[in-house]
């Protein structure tokens, strides 16, 4: 199985009599590339804008205009990430052009890049992450660990300083749910 092979987002709803429907099949329309080729491809499954969530006959995902790093506020968001290997251009990376990154992102708040860290792309949100890797394994950095999660493997990120690092040769493929949360004792 490669990570670029295409997968279909099934939406259901119902119709004018309350019967369960498929009301779209099809691949995700929003794909995002991001640094340019050899960058990760985010690919924007669905939001939603509160919780609880409306549920309706049939009405779309609300839209968006751009790429966002985190769920809406209140809200949820599902988007799957196929990362490359990584290499030097990764590596390198300065704090400013780390923030770049994030800012292409639509999560410039998010970077904690700084001298000294354990990875240039390290970064933090006030979200529950459940990151399900579908294929291949990445390295989950953290400020004073690292681990690697391989196929099959969950990882629920509790707003936690990381970076993700894709230290093996061929593309990591992860579904991650995005949660709003909220600090607390003082984090």
């Amino acid at each position: 199985m490669s990570s670029t092979r295409p997968f279909r987002r099934i939406v259901t709803g119902h119709d004018a009599s309350d019967r369960a429907q498929v009301t779209q099949d099809a691949p995700p329309s929003r794909v995002v590339q991001i640094g340019g080729p050899g960058g990760p491809t985010f690919y924007e499954v669905w939001n939603t804008r509160e919780t609880p969530a409306v549920i309706d006959r049939r009405s779309g995902e609300p839209a968006e205009d751009d790429l966002v790093l985190g769920p809406p506020e209140r809200g949820t968001r599902i988007r799957v990430i196929d990362f490359p290997p990584e290499d030097d251009r990764i590596r390198t990376l300065t704090q400013a052009e780390a923030a770049e990154k994030f800012g292409e992102m639509g999560g410039a708040d998010a970077t904690r890049s700084a001298a000294g860290a354990p990875h240039p792309l390290m970064h933090r949100t006030q979200t529950i992450d459940y990151g399900i890797v579908i294929e291949g394994e990445l390295t989950l950095v953290l400020d004073e660990s690292e681990t690697t999660v391989r196929t099959g493997d969950i990882v629920i990120q509790r707003g936690t300083n990381h970076a993700w690092a894709n230290r093996s040769k061929a593309n990591c493929r992860v579904a991650f749910i995005l949660i709003d949360g909220q600090y607390t004792d003082g984090l």
